[in-house]
């Protein structure tokens, strides 16, 4: 009954309750006789008429009709596409996890800040950090948030930020910084796709709390962590590294020389969905933890010595003094969060390895599919990738997926808005498990006969 309206029996019910302590109410108009005539709707919403249960299933039926169905997909850049086990939504929809709320008492709320604490744990194998909170909005958000996280913890005030970092993370950071006055530089990136190490290290100055670099970098290609971590630890200044494709810790080595990482989970079994929820996560060494924004949970004992679980952090203005606040997100991606829990525990370690590799061969049929097209070439070859990269095809990026979304193929990424220096041809593609061969194989056989521009004597 929750999404029916009330029956006019209910109505008349309600008012005469409503009468018995403010006299007048002799209808639903009369509770509106505050507001000023001449901004009242004087007629009926222009919305459909009332429908029968059997008409709205039809109705909604046409609008899943309507939606794009059956297209093979090559997009990726921070927005992945991985197989949602079913048994994701039948847990996540449950009472007691769909509808609780911030777990401050922990008497009953201890399914909720078990779920929590397991993520956290999780989350922080996955990145080899010692500690990890119960989730943040998104990952952008994550990484603009361990960027004021490094700016509090080493009493500097700038910030370098590469190149390789997914351009809208970046321009959200470009936003948190601008109220926090904290000023970027950015670093561009070398031949192979990677940070410009001599660039990095000219870049961070006496005042450089910290260096945030992305990894698999929105190129595709694996920064070197290591090297990056030791040219910003000998100036003092913290390394942050991001990580869009939660899937690559099933195979690449967790970045634990970095301070601080800000993670996205959408590829733990959260769908794409039109663009949201997303789940956001930042993980780091344990000193920092203090400095660490969104919320905390630890384990501990009650009064008979059995496990329990409780809030122990949560470090925004409405649990202590704004003045020490380390952050202002009002909530996290609890929900979302244990979405993730639920992937990781259905999929455990091997199984996650076996994922992430599954991509890895997925995407290194569709790079050699993609440069056997004649004129076409990858991009940053000589760096290792994960499951996306970048191609230069023989046609305009734009052109191209014009002609490929004719035979219901989404191809990828055009790179010229963000990248002008890489031309209109230069396009970032992406393989995961849910990619078929046959529809590599599709997008191939398309590329070859799309015509070629003719070149100038």
């Amino acid at each position: 009954m929750r999404y029916l309206p009330k029956s006019p029996a209910d109505r008349v019910a309600m008012l005469a309750a409503i009468n018995e302590v403010t006299p007048g109410v002799d209808s639903i108009n009369d509770l509106f006789s505050t507001i000023p005539a001449e901004v009242q709707l004087q007629r009926d919403l222009a919305i459909p008429r009332q429908h029968s249960e059997s008409e709205i299933i039809d109705r909604f039926r046409a609008f899943a009709d309507s939606n794009a169905n059956g297209y093979a997909s090559f997009l990726g850049a921070g927005a992945y596409r991985h197989y949602r086990p079913v048994i994701i939504d039948s847990l996540v929809q449950r009472g007691e996890f769909l509808t609780s709320y911030t777990p401050y008492q922990p008497e009953i709320a201890q399914g909720t800040l078990q779920a929590m604490f397991e993520f956290q744990t999780m989350i922080c194998e996955l990145t080899g950090m010692e500690i990890a909170n119960a989730s943040m909005y998104d990952g952008s958000t994550g990484a603009a948030e361990a960027m004021m996280m490094a700016v509090r913890i080493t009493g500097r005030d700038r910030a370098v930020v590469a190149r390789t970092v997914h351009p809208e993370y970046r321009e959200v950071l470009a936003t948190y910084a601008q109220h926090q006055q904290i000023p970027i530089s950015e670093v561009g990136y070398a031949t192979n796709g990677r940070v410009d190490l001599a660039a990095l290290d000219a870049a961070i100055t006496a005042e450089t709390a910290c260096v945030l670099i992305q990894s698999p970098n929105f190129f595709g290609t694996i920064e070197d962590v290591a090297t990056i971590a030791a040219i910003a630890h000998a100036k003092g200044t913290l390394l942050i590294v991001s990580i869009a494709e939660a899937i690559s810790l099933g195979i690449v080595k967790p970045p634990a020389e970095a301070d601080i990482v800000s993670l996205e989970a959408q590829s733990f079994g959260v769908a794409v969905s039109f663009g949201g929820p997303y789940c956001g996560v930042i993980a780091c060494k344990e000193k920092f933890m203090r400095q660490m924004p969104g919320r905390l949970v630890g384990e501990t004992k009650d009064a008979d010595g059995k496990r329990g679980y409780v809030l122990t952090l949560s470090t925004r203005e409405q649990h202590i003094r704004r003045e020490r606040a380390t952050s202002n997100i009002c909530t996290n991606q609890a929900l979302v969060a244990l979405m993730a829990t639920i992937f990781l525990t259905v999929y455990g370690k091997q199984g996650l390895r076996e994922l992430a590799e599954q991509n890895l061969a997925k995407a290194a049929y569709l790079s050699s599919a993609l440069t056997a097209v004649g004129g076409a070439k990858l991009l940053f070859e000589g760096a290792p990738r994960f499951h996306e990269f970048v191609v230069e095809l023989p046609t305009d990026a734009e052109e191209t997926n014009a002609a490929l979304l004719e035979h219901k193929i989404i191809g990828g990424l055009p790179l010229a808005r963000w990248y002008p220096e890489l031309g209109p041809n230069a396009s970032l593609w992406c393989a995961t498990e849910l990619t078929a061969r046959a529809q590599i194989d599709a997008a191939a056989d398309v590329l070859m006969n799309i015509k070629q521009p003719e070149l100038n004597p």
